[in-house]
């Protein structure tokens, strides 16, 4: 199956989800979870007096990653505009900075709640610098930077996505493991948006990895929820090796092996990915990413899609990121 809308707001939508269900306990220990959710964990969305679920900061940042990838005429010219739009971002959060006014999201006073934005993201983004792969502006391998890129594997074709991804992750962390594991996540995006099967694209990005440099943190994290999944590990004991998410190559390796013991069952996998000490917003939102570009929005489950907050916006955006797709490799 080719990329689709569907595969297209699944990617966005599930995300969003994932997100919504592990924000509320993002700081929570995994004692602290069962102790107030029950022996089962987490099971449902946080739904505040207006009927909804929030998301956090992933998902507004993965917005403004979106519309900044929309004002790019090639994907080259995209790392520029996804600056600026992140710049909007950080006004949303309360800071005077100079902004390019243009733009749906910062239109939008939803987008101006905080959700506990991530520090070295505030910090780089206040200080005025601009990161690069060429030239880092700190030493972070935090998930910030990956967590925001699924809109550039929707868009991209794979090493594109990798390349743009690792670009996009580098404006703000400066650890190349922080930039390469936005790479691998973002080709991860993008493959399944081009039907490959879960594992094989786990295959394709270990076997790509192997000759970039400095990827051996990130290519040891999905190697290790791979090798675990194979060996049917159950989650409490897989999350001891995976680590707690906060770092980019952690992140991806929990949300791979999360994807991968779901075998399909978009809850299942949520469920896993946001019920353990750390990162489970972080976590929450690229699981649902995968496991939304893998089912397609049709198969997402009704009770909790439309119970987020900007859902029409999550369609906005869905909508006109595959007309991009389609105008950059036409």
């Amino acid at each position: 199956m080719s990329r689709c809308k569907d595969k297209f707001l699944g990617c966005l939508l599930g995300g969003a989800i994932g997100d919504a269900l592990g924000w509320p306990v993002e700081y929570k220990s995994k004692g602290e979870i069962f102790a107030i959710h029950g022996i089962n964990g987490v099971r449902q969305l946080e739904i505040n007096g207006t009927g909804k679920a929030f998301v956090s900061d992933d998902t507004q940042m993965t917005l403004f990653t979106a519309e900044g990838i929309l004002f790019s005429d090639t994907k080259e010219k995209a790392i520029d505009n996804i600056y600026l739009a992140y710049l909007r971002w950080l006004r949303t959060q309360g800071y005077n900075v100079p902004v390019v006014e243009e733009g749906w999201l910062i239109n939008d006073q939803r987008l101006y709640s905080k959700r506990t934005p991530g520090n070295i993201s505030v910090s780089s983004l206040n200080s005025g610098l601009v990161g690069s792969l060429e030239k880092a502006i700190n030493t972070s391998k935090g998930c910030g930077g990956t967590v925001r890129v699924s809109p550039v594997g929707m868009v991209c074709p794979p090493h594109d996505a990798f390349k743009i991804g690792s670009m996009t992750s580098a404006i703000t962390h400066g650890h190349p493991t922080a930039h390469i594991s936005s790479g691998a996540y973002s080709m991860l995006i993008s493959l399944l948006q081009d039907g490959v099967e879960l594992e094989d694209s786990i295959d394709r990005i270990i076997l790509y990895l192997r000759e970039i440099e400095g990827s051996n943190e990130t290519r040891a994290a999905i190697e290790l929820a791979k090798r675990l999944f194979d060996l049917d590990y159950p989650s409490q004991d897989a999350f001891m090796l995976l680590g707690a998410g906060w770092n980019g190559d952690e992140a991806l390796g929990i949300s791979i092996y999360s994807s991968l013991v779901s075998k399909g069952d978009f809850k299942k996998g949520l469920f896993t990915a946001v019920n353990h000490d750390g990162n489970s917003d972080g976590t929450g939102t690229m699981t649902g990413s995968i496991l939304g570009t893998i089912l397609g929005a049709s198969k997402l489950p009704e009770e909790w899609g439309y119970r987020i907050e900007i859902r029409d916006l999550i369609n906005f955006f869905a909508e006109r990121l595959y007309t991009k797709y389609i105008n950059y490799n036409s």
